[in-house]
C-alpha cells in the first residue's frame, strides 16, 4: 500500500513513512492510491466486537503489511485500555432511530483522543525500530493540542509543540495543554486565529531546511493514521445499528473537515452510509460552499464551539482529489487560487459534494436552543458542538426509519463557561481531572509570525540539541 499526494508532486511513499511525514513536499496531503474495501461479512462481524479488535481489521489494510497483525493489535489494545467506558466509543439513544455517538471518553474528553491514542504508539514503534527521533508541531484550535500532548507526553522519541491561538481556546483545552509537566510537550499561544496558527504549521512543513533540521513530524489530521484510526468508530456504530443490513445516516460536527472525511472513508471501505451531513456553527464556510459552489473565506468569529471556529478546512482538498477524479494539477491550481484571493470556485466539483454530503450550520441562539430542548426531551446535556450536529440533524435528515448518528465530538465539562451560561449549571470534569484548573502552567505567547514559530520549535527540540552536542 503505497501513498500518493493530493497534488502530484511528491514521490509514493509507504505508510510508515506516511506516518512520519504527516504533509507532504509539495504541501499536499497523503490518500492511498487504492481504497481498501470490507466484505459485507467483515462488517456484519463488528457487532459486538471489543472496539480495538475493529480497529485492527480497520487499519490493518492501510498498513500494507508493513505492521503485522499482532503489534497492531498490541498497540490498539493498549491504546483504548484507559478510556473511561468500556465500549470505547458508545451509543445513547435519545429518541426515535436517533443516537448519539459518544466520542469524548478518552483521556482529554474529545474525540481527537480515539486516533491519537493510537497514533502516539504508532509513531513511537515507528521511530523505535529506525532509530530516529521526531519533533511534532501541530496547530490546534482546542481539542487536538491536548489529545496529542496526553498521547506523547514523556516519549523518549517525540518533542510535541502545539500552537494555539491565545484567548481562543476554553480554560480546560488550554490547561490540558499548559499544565503537562513533562520536559517534552510544550504549549504555544499564538496572537491570532486557528487558520493563523495552522498556516504557520503548514509553512514550517514547506520549509525544508528547517523540516529536515529538527526532523519534523505532523498530528494534525493532515497526518493519514489520524484519519484511518478515525474511520474506526464509523464501523462500529454501524454494526451495532445493523449494518451491512441497513444504510445508516451520520451527523459530524467538523471544522477541519478529518472527521467527516473519515466517514467518507468509510462509506468508500463498503460502510452502506445513506446521509453524511456536515454540521458548522456560524464558521459555515463548509456548507456555503455546498450550497453556493464556491469555497471562500471570511473572517473568524468566535462561538461557544470553538473547536469549529475556522475557515480552512486542510482535509476538505482530500475530498476535492477524490471528487475530480485524483485530478493533481486542478487540486494545484484550486489550492493557489486559495493562496492568492482567499476562494476558489468548486466548478464541476460542486454537483458530487452535493451527491456526497449535506450541510448545515447552526446560530448562537440555534446552540441554545438545541441543548436546551435536548435535555429537556431526552434528558441528554449536549455540548456546544453536538448541539450544532443536532440542529443539522433535524435541519437536513427525514424521519425515514433511517438510524441517525450524531457524534459527540466533546465532553460537556470542557467548555464549563459556555454550559453555565446556556444551563445554569456548570458540568463537572471527571475525578480524574481534580487538580487540572488550579494546577500551574507552562506557557509561551508570540505573535503570528514563522519566524518566532520556527524559532521557539528549534530551540526546545531535542532533535536539535543532540545535533550540536
Amino acid at each position: 500500500m503505497n501513498y500518493i499526494s493530493t497534488r502530484g508532486e511528491a514521490p509514493p511513499l509507504g505508510f510508515e513513512d506516511v506516518v512520519l511525514a504527516g504533509l507532504a513536499r509539495d504541501g499536499g496531503l497523503y490518500v492511498p492510491q487504492a481504497w481498501p474495501t470490507l466484505s459485507p461479512e467483515t462488517i456484519a462481524s463488528f457487532a459486538g466486537m471489543p472496539f480495538a479488535d475493529v480497529a485492527v481489521e480497520v487499519i490493518y489494510p492501510f498498513t500494507g503489511g508493513s505492521i503485522p497483525r499482532d503489534e497492531l493489535r498490541s498497540m490498539a489494545a493498549e491504546a483504548y485500555a484507559g478510556f473511561d467506558d468500556p465500549a470505547v466509543t458508545p451509543l445513547v439513544q435519545i429518541g426515535p432511530n436517533r443516537y448519539i455517538l459518544e466520542l469524548f471518553h478518552g483521556p482529554t474528553l474529545a474525540f481527537k483522543d480515539v486516533a491519537m491514542q493510537f497514533l502516539g504508539r504508532l509513531m513511537d514503534r515507528v521511530l523505535a525500530a529506525r532509530g530516529q527521533r521526531a519533533t511534532i508541531v501541530g496547530a490546534t484550535s482546542g481539542d487536538t493540542g491536548g489529545a496529542a500532548i496526553e498521547a506523547f507526553r514523556g516519549s523518549p522519541r517525540v518533542d510535541v509543540a502545539i500552537l494555539f491561538p491565545e484567548g481562543r481556546v476554553s480554560d480546560v483545552q488550554r490547561r490540558m495543554m499548559t499544565t503537562p509537566t513533562e520536559d517534552n510537550v510544550h504549549a504555544i499561544s499564538v496572537r491570532g486565529t486557528f487558520d493563523d496558527c495552522q498556516a504557520l504549521v503548514k509553512a514550517m512543513f514547506n520549509d525544508h531546511g528547517f523540516r529536515d533540521r529538527v526532523s519534523l513530524a505532523g498530528v494534525n489530521s493532515i497526518n493519514w493514521a489520524r484519519i484511518a484510526a478515525q474511520v474506526t468508530y464509523y464501523f462500529v456504530a454501524g454494526a451495532a445499528l445493523g449494518a451491512p443490513r441497513r444504510a445508516i445516516s451520520f451527523v459530524v460536527p467538523t471544522g477541519n473537515f478529518g472527521d467527516i472525511f473519515a466517514g467518507y472513508v468509510a462509506k468508500r471501505m463498503g460502510l452502506p452510509i445513506d446521509k453524511l451531513v456536515i454540521a458548522s456553527n456560524v464558521n459555515d464556510i463548509l456548507p456555503r460552499t455546498l450550497h453556493d459552489g464556491a469555497y471562500e473565506m471570511r473572517e473568524v468569529v468566535a462561538t461557544s464551539s470553538p473547536s469549529m471556529d475556522i475557515q480552512i478546512s486542510s482535509n476538505f482538498e482530500r475530498y476535492l482529489f477524490e471528487a475530480s477524479g485524483r485530478d493533481a494539477p486542478l487540486i494545484r491550481a484550486k489550492m493557489r487560487a486559495l493562496k492568492e484571493t482567499n476562494s476558489f470556485d468548486l466548478g464541476s466539483l460542486g454537483e458530487a459534494m452535493r451527491n456526497d454530503f449535506a450541510a448545515a450550520a447552526a446560530s448562537e441562539a440555534d446552540v441554545v436552543e438545541a441543548i436546551l430542548r435536548t435535555r429537556a426531551q431526552s434528558g441528554y446535556l449536549a455540548d456546544p458542538h453536538t448541539a450544532c450536529a443536532i440542529v443539522a440533524a433535524d435541519r437536513t435528515l427525514d424521519d425515514n426509519g433511517t438510524p441517525q448518528v450524531i457524534l459527540s465530538t466533546a465532553h460537556p465539562a470542557k467548555f464549563p463557561d459556555a454550559m453555565q451560561a446556556i444551563t445554569g449549571e456548570r458540568p463537572a470534569l471527571p475525578a480524574r481531572l481534580d487538580g487540572l484548573l488550579s494546577a500551574k502552567e507552562r506557557i509561551t505567547t508570540i505573535d503570528n509570525d514563522i519566524g518566532a514559530a520556527e524559532g521557539i520549535v528549534e530551540k526546545l527540540t531535542r532533535a536539535v540539541l543532540e545535533q550540536r552536542g
